[in-house]
């Protein structure tokens, strides 16, 4: 699969531009699901070797508008992937301590170990998401030199852009790999899976009326989606828009995606020393030797 025309790693992004739907996966879903297996394997098997070396980390950033499928593409494309090297973390409004440290506090506490793959649900990007379509939110931070919704202007969001570049930028020196995903769903499909919620019991307890609230701010997030994918996509840590009205063939671009990254890190298992031979050797003689 063609994966690049997905990738943004400058500031070429238009978003009413960029599909929401690629294709129907109805008629070839055998094949898909036969190919997102596939690429499961090797996200499984390249963990294995991560977490054997505890060279590398895979930080993996989930964004996007409510109801884009975030929960199952994460349940889906990292079912059995060993629990022991991997861990998702989920960003909601921040708690009146968190608030009370700079707003990349709270990330760096979940950030993966090295060896292990890490999922963010949400992420820090938050922090020029719902910060920007309401900027009231940044009053209740305390920070120096912001007194009223004026000082939250352009500059202020600019000098958050930098700040996340240059975080990023030192995660991947420190062996971090980071992929960042935003699933692009439509206002529309948008409409019909709430319906769906609302109309179907067992899904009712997904809903939540905040959800409605926030999509009469849809265009408001829009912007903010542009602007905060065109500031931060870069060719180290770029951006990959994932068209997400079909949530099969979405699965499909982000295993394919995440596989081929992965595929380019040196993974190997570590070699075993000639002493480490030796001792090898001996407990297997002590263990042969037990009566």
């Amino acid at each position: 699969m063609n994966t690049k025309q997905y990738r943004y790693n400058s500031d070429n992004f238009n978003i009413k531009t960029a599909p929401t739907f690629a294709k129907d996966s109805s008629d070839e879903l055998k094949k898909i699901k036969k190919q997102i297996k596939k690429n499961l394997k090797h996200i499984r098997e390249a963990q294995k070797k991560m977490y054997a070396r505890r060279h590398y980390s895979i930080l993996v950033v989930f964004q996007a508008m409510d109801a884009a499928g975030k929960d199952s593409m994460i349940s889906h494309i990292f079912s059995g992937v060993n629990p022991v090297g991997f861990r998702v973390a989920n960003f909601k409004q921040p708690t009146a301590r968190e608030l009370r440290h700079d707003y990349l506090w709270r990330i760096n506490r979940e950030l993966p170990l090295r060896g292990d793959i890490g999922v963010f649900n949400r992420s820090y990007y938050e922090d020029v998401l719902v910060t920007r379509v309401h900027p009231e939110i940044i009053l209740n931070s305390n920070l120096p030199e912001i007194n009223s919704l004026a000082d939250v202007n352009n500059h202020f969001f600019e000098k958050r852009y930098q700040d996340i570049r240059e975080y990023e930028k030192y995660l991947s020196r420190n062996g971090y790999v980071v992929l960042k995903f935003f699933l692009h769903v439509s206002k529309e499909e948008q409409k019909k899976r709430f319906l769906a919620r609302i109309d179907t019991p067992e899904k009712n307890w997904k809903f939540s009326a905040a959800d409605i609230r926030e999509r009469q701010y849809w265009d408001d997030y829009q912007r903010a989606y542009e602007k905060a994918i065109n500031a931060t996509a870069t060719k180290e840590n770029p951006w990959y828009v994932v068209p997400s009205d079909d949530k099969w063939y979405s699965r499909l671009i982000v295993s394919d995606i995440l596989t081929k990254r992965i595929e380019q890190l040196p993974l190997a298992y570590p070699e075993v020393t000639a002493q480490q031979k030796q001792e090898l050797a001996s407990a297997r003689q002590q263990l042969l030797d037990e009566k």
